[in-house]
């Protein structure tokens, strides 16, 4: 069963359509398996914040994680690639407590699990709130 068959989902795009909004609905049915929709969703250095947060993990204060992202994103631009693209030798340009173990914190998966936080995206807490909305639409009003 995917998303899109849940019943108050269903509610949700026909009351969209009848009111003439159908064009807003969001197609739920095709997971991101297509290696263009993937590559896509990495664009735009979409995993900046991964490399913050992982030298914060390192003891680095985010004002000067802040400055290193900044630096590594702008070499970036000027290379025309992603920033997990930076070799480690670049990277560790902007800062030696960058090692080898950065690059999984910097890919979409990646970056989607380290947000395990209540509300986050990891699909852990994505799956506690899809079991969370189905009890809360299960109960008699």
């Amino acid at each position: 069963m995917s998303i899109a068959d849940l019943e108050p989902v269903k509610k949700v795009r026909k009351a969209l359509k009848d009111a003439g909004l159908d064009d807003t609905v969001i197609e739920l049915d095709e997971p991101m398996e297509n290696a263009a929709q993937a590559a896509a969703a990495a664009k735009g250095y979409a995993t900046a914040t991964d490399l913050a947060d992982y030298l914060v993990r390192r003891n680095v204060p985010f004002r000067d994680a802040h400055e290193v992202v900044g630096k590594a994103v702008s070499r970036a631009i000027e290379k025309s690639c992603d920033l997990s693209e930076l070799s480690l030798a670049e990277l560790q340009e902007f800062n030696p407590m960058i090692e080898e173990d950065v690059f999984p914190a910097m890919t979409l998966e990646g970056s989607v699990n380290a947000r395990a936080h209540i509300g986050g995206t990891s699909p852990k807490r994505v799956l506690e709130a899809l079991a969370a909305a189905k009890n809360m639409i299960a109960e008699p009003a």
